[in-house]
Protein backbone atom coordinates (compact mmCIF):
# COMPACT_ATOMS: atom_id res chain seq x y z
CA UNK A 1 0.00 0.00 0.00
CA UNK A 2 1.54 3.28 -0.83
CA UNK A 3 0.85 7.03 0.31
CA UNK A 4 -1.08 5.63 3.42
CA UNK A 5 -1.93 8.31 6.24
CA UNK A 6 -2.97 8.03 9.62
CA UNK A 7 -4.71 10.90 11.47
CA UNK A 8 -4.02 9.47 15.34
CA UNK A 9 -1.13 8.14 17.29
CA UNK A 10 -1.44 5.80 20.10
CA UNK A 11 0.93 4.15 22.98
CA UNK A 12 0.49 1.72 25.94
CA UNK A 13 2.94 2.81 27.93
CA UNK A 14 3.45 1.48 32.01
CA UNK A 15 3.61 4.66 34.03
CA UNK A 16 4.42 3.97 38.09
CA UNK A 17 2.01 5.88 40.33
CA UNK A 18 5.03 7.64 42.89
CA UNK A 19 3.78 7.24 47.01
CA UNK A 20 5.10 8.57 49.07
CA UNK A 21 6.85 6.16 51.70
CA UNK A 22 5.75 2.86 49.40
CA UNK A 23 7.01 0.72 46.72
CA UNK A 24 5.76 2.55 43.39
CA UNK A 25 2.58 1.32 41.91
CA UNK A 26 1.97 0.29 38.45
CA UNK A 27 -0.24 1.86 36.25
CA UNK A 28 -1.05 0.69 32.57
CA UNK A 29 -1.87 3.94 30.54
CA UNK A 30 -3.31 4.28 27.21
CA UNK A 31 -1.77 7.70 25.60
CA UNK A 32 -3.60 8.80 22.60
CA UNK A 33 -3.18 11.91 18.96
CA UNK A 34 -5.75 12.64 17.08
CA UNK A 35 -5.43 15.46 14.45
CA UNK A 36 -9.11 16.39 14.41
CA UNK A 37 -7.99 18.04 17.83
CA UNK A 38 -4.31 18.37 17.01
CA UNK A 39 -3.49 20.62 20.19
CA UNK A 40 -4.34 17.61 22.67
CA UNK A 41 -3.19 14.77 23.52
CA UNK A 42 -4.72 12.43 25.89
CA UNK A 43 -4.15 9.61 28.53
CA UNK A 44 -5.65 7.41 30.11
CA UNK A 45 -5.04 5.36 33.32
CA UNK A 46 -6.28 1.60 33.90
CA UNK A 47 -7.68 2.61 37.44
CA UNK A 48 -8.68 -1.50 38.12
CA UNK A 49 -11.61 -3.20 36.60
CA UNK A 50 -13.23 -1.46 33.68
CA UNK A 51 -12.68 1.74 35.08
CA UNK A 52 -10.48 4.72 33.42
CA UNK A 53 -9.51 8.15 34.70
CA UNK A 54 -9.00 10.41 31.44
CA UNK A 55 -7.15 13.36 31.24
CA UNK A 56 -6.82 15.52 28.17
CA UNK A 57 -4.02 18.42 27.67
CA UNK A 58 -1.53 20.05 25.60
CA UNK A 59 0.81 18.49 23.38
CA UNK A 60 3.00 20.85 23.49
CA UNK A 61 3.26 20.45 27.52
CA UNK A 62 3.96 17.26 26.90
CA UNK A 63 6.77 18.02 24.71
CA UNK A 64 8.30 20.77 26.56
CA UNK A 65 8.32 18.30 30.12
CA UNK A 66 11.19 16.17 27.74
CA UNK A 67 13.31 18.79 28.38
CA UNK A 68 12.56 21.71 31.03
CA UNK A 69 9.73 21.56 33.88
CA UNK A 70 6.77 22.90 32.15
CA UNK A 71 2.65 23.40 32.92
CA UNK A 72 0.52 24.88 35.69
CA UNK A 73 -2.36 24.51 37.57
CA UNK A 74 -3.28 20.84 36.72
CA UNK A 75 -1.10 18.87 34.32
CA UNK A 76 2.99 19.54 35.09
CA UNK A 77 5.59 17.72 33.07
CA UNK A 78 9.32 17.28 33.84
CA UNK A 79 12.30 15.27 33.32
CA UNK A 80 14.79 13.46 36.02
CA UNK A 81 17.50 11.61 34.07
CA UNK A 82 15.69 8.81 31.74
CA UNK A 83 12.11 9.10 33.42
CA UNK A 84 9.52 11.81 32.71
CA UNK A 85 7.32 12.93 35.69
CA UNK A 86 3.66 13.86 35.35
CA UNK A 87 1.29 15.13 38.19
CA UNK A 88 -1.94 15.60 37.88
CA UNK A 89 -4.43 17.33 40.40
CA UNK A 90 -7.86 17.62 40.34
CA UNK A 91 -10.62 17.94 42.85
CA UNK A 92 -10.44 13.81 43.89
CA UNK A 93 -6.53 14.28 45.00
CA UNK A 94 -3.26 14.50 43.15
CA UNK A 95 -0.77 11.70 41.75
CA UNK A 96 2.50 11.65 40.41
CA UNK A 97 3.66 9.38 37.78
CA UNK A 98 7.03 8.28 36.48
CA UNK A 99 7.48 6.90 33.08
CA UNK A 100 10.77 6.15 30.65
CA UNK A 101 11.72 9.30 28.62
CA UNK A 102 11.97 7.53 25.43
CA UNK A 103 8.85 6.08 25.16
CA UNK A 104 6.98 9.93 25.63
CA UNK A 105 9.68 11.07 23.34
CA UNK A 106 9.01 8.77 20.88
CA UNK A 107 5.47 9.20 21.03
CA UNK A 108 5.60 13.08 20.60
CA UNK A 109 8.20 12.21 17.72
CA UNK A 110 5.35 10.27 16.12
CA UNK A 111 2.38 12.62 16.59
CA UNK A 112 4.58 15.83 15.32
CA UNK A 113 4.70 13.68 11.58
CA UNK A 114 1.32 13.46 12.00
CA UNK A 115 0.61 17.65 12.59
CA UNK A 116 4.35 19.24 12.67
CA UNK A 117 5.07 21.14 15.81
CA UNK A 118 3.62 25.05 14.71
CA UNK A 119 1.26 23.77 11.93
CA UNK A 120 -2.21 22.74 14.13
CA UNK A 121 -4.12 25.48 13.01
CA UNK A 122 -4.28 24.17 9.44
CA UNK A 123 -5.76 21.02 10.83
CA UNK A 124 -8.35 22.66 12.20
CA UNK A 125 -12.01 22.49 10.63
CA UNK A 126 -13.52 26.08 11.49
CA UNK A 127 -16.73 24.83 10.48
CA UNK A 128 -17.32 21.83 12.70
CA UNK A 129 -15.96 24.00 15.07
CA UNK A 130 -18.69 26.82 14.53
CA UNK A 131 -21.32 24.20 14.19
CA UNK A 132 -20.44 22.56 17.63
CA UNK A 133 -20.55 25.78 19.36
CA UNK A 134 -23.51 27.01 17.67
CA UNK A 135 -25.52 24.15 18.20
Amino acid sequence: MVGVHTDSVVSDLEFALVMADAEPIKVAAHLRYDSHDPFAVCVSFDAGGTDRIEWTFARELLDQGLWQASGEGDVKVWPRGGAVFLALCSPSGKAVLETPRAAVADFVARTQRVVPAGREGAFIDLDRELDGLLS
